[in-house]
């Protein structure tokens, strides 16, 4: 029962944390229409992006997923024990050290700018002095963001820790209103600048919408740094393989800025296009189970319920792969006719629409590969084990790379756009990372109810085929349709199709969906 129990939470969660989620995409996708619209796939944009990495880097390095995946389960163990003033030591310790470190290295890197730019992150750049010197302006601007989301990161940590979703979960909402503030409101003025600022104003709101809801766990500040706190060196000890991990996730980004900084202009932007536009889909998908189940998996395992930890994870898993697999096609059938749809207009001009549909052919296909990864890794985090994803990561990571390289010269010599072969790359290495830490995950737990998902799996496919096939006959059939059509009538007659093939093949998590509304309608009518 109390599997059952688990797993009715993680549901519960997972749901409000999905809403929460699609909000912060819808924020998002109306975001990349009117960025689109103004600054389309320009060089200026190519500046801005590659710009922002920077920034990103070092949030993701210090507070991001390092420190995620190294406090929520240290901290939800003291919580479970009921350790309460000593799990609260420790987040002080803990924020102090984030927030000292990040400005140390916002300084540092706002005052090698320059150097960064030219020498690491674009010498494509170089060759166009403006473009150079408009990437170190905006980069010093954007390194403001990093500190503010370090300090929102822990709190959404700890807030997820006591169970706290919804506002966490609307945090990316706010980032997104800042950067519709910027394109909107500043750059009329003040052109890419506007947008740079935009985003430290979404970091800020990303912050201040928490500080109300963590007010209320009633938690005690201590001014310290925790140095000889035994659980702020246990998320210290956790941190650092994970840190080498994520330095290696974040150095394929870099390469791929690195490589498209050399392609035609608007590479950059493509690919930035292309992945968030399949991002979308992992993050409403993938992160906010994974978000939701995390706390649970931590909790079981520090209860040593391991059999429970192993089914809730078997379950979890499944769940992903029915809403993964549909997703991954639906984008590859029908991403020229959604991208028309959502950006082609204003600066974005058909050349855009190219080139982005280009990158987003190979980033959907790694769509389910990624949504897997999201999962198991959380798993291993809430195991105390950051070291396990950190190794097959960083091999994963240096095989992209290798890859991106491999891939870029493929593709020009067969006469294709070579940054479609950075999609690829990306795709091919998350896939084999996946498949990697499932095969240890499974050793680790003795078991991971492999027959469970595999059936879900040949359920998924099944469904998915006659998904395709059907949007194969639609795109045929509304060709000279308006992109409205096309593209609408394809995600609804996917859709459709998709959940039919789940009903016929009694797919017990929809049957169960379905029953749970109708009891909820039920109640509803009779209240």
């Amino acid at each position: 029962m109390s599997h059952q129990k688990d797993t009715r939470q993680i549901a519960r969660a997972a749901g409000t944390v999905m809403f929460a989620f699609a909000i912060g995409q819808v924020f998002g996708l109306v975001r990349r229409i009117l960025v689109a619209q103004t600054f389309g796939t320009s060089a200026e944009l190519d500046a801005f992006l590659a710009a922002n990495r920077v920034a990103e880097t070092l949030f993701n390095l210090v507070a991001g997923g390092a420190l995620g995946s190294a406090f929520i389960p240290t901290f939800t163990g003291l919580l479970a024990q009921e350790k309460r003033k000593a799990a609260w030591r420790m987040a002080s310790g803990v924020a102090n050290l984030v927030l000292l470190t990040l400005i140390a290295l916002a300084a540092l890197s706002a005052l090698f700018a320059p150097q960064i730019v030219r020498y690491a992150l674009a010498p494509g750049f170089a060759a166009d002095p403006a473009q150079l010197q408009l990437t170190v302006s905006l980069m010093r601007i954007q390194l403001l963001s990093a500190i503010l989301f370090g300090l929102s990161g822990l709190v959404m940590g700890i807030l997820n820790a006591h169970q706290v979703f919804l506002i966490p979960a609307l945090t990316p909402s706010m980032y997104q209103l800042g950067l519709i503030f910027g394109v909107l409101a500043l750059a009329p003025q003040m052109g890419i600048y506007g947008l740079a600022w935009g985003v430290v104003i979404g970091a800020a709101l990303h912050l201040l919408l928490q500080i109300p809801t963590l007010l209320k766990q009633q938690g005690r500040y201590t001014l310290t740094l925790g140095w000889n706190d035994p659980h702020v060196r246990e998320v210290i000890r956790l941190m650092l393989p994970r840190m080498l991990g994520v330095a290696v996730v974040q150095l394929n980004f870099w390469v791929s800025i690195w490589l498209a900084s050399g392609m035609a202009e608007g590479s950059v932007s493509a690919l930035t296009y292309g992945f968030s536009l399949m991002l979308m889909a992992q993050v409403a998908i993938a992160q906010s189970i994974a978000t939701a189940a995390m706390p649970t998996f931590s909790a079981q395992y520090a209860l040593g319920r391991l059999d429970d930890l192993r089914r809730s994870l078997a379950a979890t898993l499944r769940g992903v792969i029915f809403l993964a697999l549909p997703a991954s096609l639906g984008l590859i059938l029908l991403r020229r006719p959604i991208i028309v749809l959502l950006f082609q207009r204003g600066q974005f001009d058909a050349r855009s629409t190219d080139l982005m549909a280009w990158a987003l052919l190979w980033y959907a296909l790694g769509l389910l590969g990624h949504a897997v990864l999201e999962i198991l890794a959380r798993s291993f985090y809430a195991l105390h084990d950051t070291k396990t994803p950190v190794i097959v990561g960083a091999a994963a990571m240096l095989l992209n790379i290798g890859l991106s390289f491999l891939f870029v010269r493929l593709f020009r010599w067969l006469g294709w756009m070579p940054h479609g072969g950075l999609a690829a790359a990306n795709s091919l290495a998350t896939a084999l990372e996946a498949s990697t830490l499932l095969w240890l995950m499974r050793k680790r737990l003795g078991g991971l109810e492999g027959r469970y998902a595999l059936v879900g799996l040949l359920q998924a496919s099944l469904a998915s085929l006659g998904m395709g096939l059907t949007l194969l006959f639609w795109l045929r059939l509304s060709a000279a349709s308006s992109a409205w059509i096309v593209a609408g009538g394809g995600v609804l007659l996917g859709g459709l199709v998709y959940l039919l093939g789940l009903l016929a093949l009694r797919v017990p998590e929809l049957r169960g969906l379905l029953a749970a509304l109708r009891r909820y309608g039920k109640r509803r009518a009779s209240s």
